[in-house]
Formats: structure tokens, C-alpha cells, sequence
């Protein structure tokens, strides 16, 4: 069955604009509607200033458009109405790169507590996002197959702990085998060494856990699995900036971070409070990616901005840091993503997949353009 643009819209009017006034259609809020293989694509544009209590109303726009009969699946943003005269704040001086090294290896930090090492992981890095919803944890797969497909020995520890997405992504399943002691052997598939809580708990799980739980869980995912040798561990972050990240980057000697935003102004503001949280932990900013930063229409060939573009890019260069690339919004990379089966590990030689081993690559040169001399030592954390 077919869906036209009428019937969403039809639907969408019973969704009560904020304030209850009005509907979100009449009152001017929906951006274009993109239709592909009976999944809808659109964005809200709402007030900057109250993004985060209109959160309930992109919620209730997707529930409607999923009532739609023969819609398999939508996708809501919401991007934000600039206000006349408004300005993104002053940048932040770029961080100096150290000497050049021919091998990833952690820059030299502040003197101060030193970090503990974690035994045969050369190289760890995080991939976060100052928000949910951007397609974090997709990067970070396919950014450690892209890692990987240089020539490196690379793992994935996902770090999210109330929301894993790595077994579904990796197409893992079962449970991690316990070796001597309290050790246990990381999963694995395409190459990759893997350890998640969801290997742990039944996937339906509800984990209400307090901050302490989880820095525990943290390191014992982290320090009792028998990574073996490794180039470099990828981090999956939770998204935010709250105890995960301030424990991996008080306790873990992180090489540098990949923030992951999609185009729309909200998304950059929240992850310019991830990259302020790296600046003051002193973890250095590897690169920023623009995620869902264009939309190719299967049927026309047509290229439409659904949630603007180049926003990342302009927020990296704003800021002094590399932008690492453009990953699309693309259904091969959905699909290939909810079927276990990673676009660069199952098309490493298609479009989509190029883009990812392209920002693998800048990564990995970005690592090497940070690597130097000096002890590892743990960052003071300063509250403001």
C-alpha cells in the first residue's frame, strides 16, 4: 500500500500544536515530507529556547504519522527557528597539535593524577553526541570497521549502559564466556572484539541503576575483559555528558573523542556541550561528523536537506576542530544496520561504505597528528 504526502498530513493535523493551539500543520511547523519505502522523514521547526520541552510533540508527530496505514516506520526532528539577530557564541582557540608519530598513540596531558592504562589496548577513543537520536552508535561500528580495514586490531566497548545498541548492530548474540578469575572473553564478529551490557541482561531489561552502578559497570567492562592485543578500542558513549563520559575520562587515558551530530541548529547545541566537556577534561576533539547530513530519494535520485546541512562543518570550523565527512540518510545504511550486518563490513566497496572509510581514515591520521611524548595523566575536572 502506498502513502502520499495528503495522508500524512491528514494525520498530523489531530497533533495539537504547543500551547494546545492550534495543530502542528496549520500552524506553519512541518517541514517538507519525504516519503521512501513506506518510511516518513520530516522536521518540526519549534523555538529554540523551549527545544527541550517540546520533546512530548516530536514524539506525538511520530506516533500519529505511524498510524498511518502502509507507513512502516517514521523519522521526527526538531530543528530550531533562529531568532533574528542571533549569533552561535565566540569560538574556542584550537588546541596545537603535538609532534607527528607514525603510529596512533594518546597525545601528552596536563601533569597530574596519572591514568591507569589499560593492558594491551594501545589507543582508546570515544564517540559520543551531546544528544540521542543522531546515529551515534551507527558511526561508531562502522567507524571501528573503517579503523579496522586500515590494518589496525580494533574492539568496541559500548559504554551505554541504559540503552545497548551494539549486539543488534553487530548482529551478536549469547552471552561473553567466563574465563579465570573474573575475566571475561570479549564477543566477536567481523573482526571486531566486542563487550556490551547487552550481553549481559536480557535485551527488555530496564536498568535503573544510580551513577555509582554504572562507573562500576564501566570499569569492569572495560578492566576484566580479556581484550587481548589492541590498536585501538572504540567507545561508544551514552549521550550527554554525564557520568559515563566524566568516568572514562577521569579513570581511561582517552586518545581523543569523535563527536557526532546530525545538521539541524538543536542537535549542534547540544553537542557543543559535548565538546566543551572533552575541552575541559582535556580530551582532544579528533573531528566532528555530520550524520543524517543529506537524504538521496530512491525513487528520483533527487538529493533534498531534510534537516538543513553543513551545520557540523560550519561548527568545526568555527571552533578550530577537523570535520571528519557527510554521512548520508540513507536506507542501506539503516537496513544493513538493523539486520546486524554493517554497511562497511557487508558493501565495503559501495558509496556508503566509502564514506565511512574515509572518516576512518582522517581519524586515524588525526591520531598520529596528536600522538607525542610526555606521561598520561588524568585531567582535573573543573565545575563552572
Amino acid at each position: 500500500m502506498s502513502v502520499t504526502k495528503e495522508e500524512i498530513l491528514a494525520k498530523l493535523k489531530s497533533v495539537k500544536g504547543p500551547d494546545l493551539e492550534g495543530n502542528i500543520v496549520d500552524l506553519g511547523l512541518v517541514s517538507e515530507i519525504f516519503i521512501a519505502d513506506a518510511k516518513v522523514y520530516f522536521s518540526l521547526t519549534v523555538p529554540a529556547a523551549r527545544a527541550q520541552e517540546l520533546e512530548p510533540l516530536r514524539e506525538a508527530a511520530e506516533r500519529a504519522t505511524k498510524t498511518v496505514p502502509g507507513v512502516q516506520g517514521a523519522m521526527v526532528a526538531l530543528t530550531a527557528s533562529k531568532e533574528p539577530g542571533s549569533a552561535p557564541p565566540p569560538p574556542r582557540p584550537a588546541a596545537k597539535p603535538a609532534a607527528h608519530s607514525h603510529a596512533p598513540a594518546k597525545p601528552a596531558q596536563p601533569q597530574g593524577k596519572p591514568k591507569t592504562d589499560v593492558p594491551g589496548i594501545a589507543t582508546i577513543i570515544a564517540v559520543a553526541s551531546g544528544k540521542g537520536g543522531v546515529g551515534k552508535s551507527t558511526t561508531a561500528v562502522n567507524l571501528a570497521l573503517g579503523l579496522q580495514a586500515t590494518g589496525l586490531k580494533v574492539g568496541v566497548l559500548d559504554a551505554d549502559i541504559y540503552g545497548p545498541s551494539m549486539p543488534r548492530l553487530l548482529g551478536i548474540s549469547g552471552r561473553p564466556e567466563q574465563l579465570e578469575g573474573r575475566m571475561l572473553k570479549p564477543m566477536e564478529n567481523y573482526g571486531l572484539k566486542v563487550m556490551s551490557m547487552g550481553f549481559l541482561v536480557a535485551e527488555d531489561t530496564a536498568m535503573i541503576w544510580r551513577g555509582p552502578m554504572v562507573i562500576s559497570a564501566l570499569n569492569q567492562m572495560l578492566r576484566e575483559v580479556a581484550w587481548g592485543e589492541l590498536d585501538v578500542l572504540v567507545v561508544d558513549m551514552p549521550p550527554g555528558t554525564g557520568d559515563a563520559q566524566l568516568t572514562m575520562a577521569q579513570n581511561v587515558p582517552l586518545a581523543g573523542a569523535v563527536i557526532v551530530s546530525t545538521p539541524q541548529d538543536l542537535a549542534l547545541i547540544d553537542a557543543r556541550k559535548g565538546l566543551n566537556m572533552f575541552n575541559k577534561v582535556n580530551v582532544p576533539v579528533l573531528g566532528i561528523v555530520e550524520n543524517m547530513s543529506y537524504f538521496i530519494c530512491p525513487d528520483c535520485g533527487g538529493r533534498h536537506d531534510i534537516f538543513g546541512h553543513g551545520g557540523a562543518r560550519d561548527e568545526a570550523d568555527r571552533i578550530g576542530v577537523p570535520f571528519l565527512g557527510e554521512v548520508p540518510l540513507a536506507m542501506p545504511i539503516r537496513e544493513t544496520s538493523d539486520a546486524g550486518m554493517p554497511v562497511v563490513a557487508t558493501a565495503p566497496d559501495g558509496p556508503h561504505a566509502k564514506v565511512y572509510l574515509e572518516i576512518a581514515a582522517k581519524v586515524r591520521a588525526r591520531l598520529e597528528e596528536l600522538s607525542g611524548a610526555g606521561a598520561r595523566t588524568m585531567p582535573e575536572i573543573v565545575f563552572e
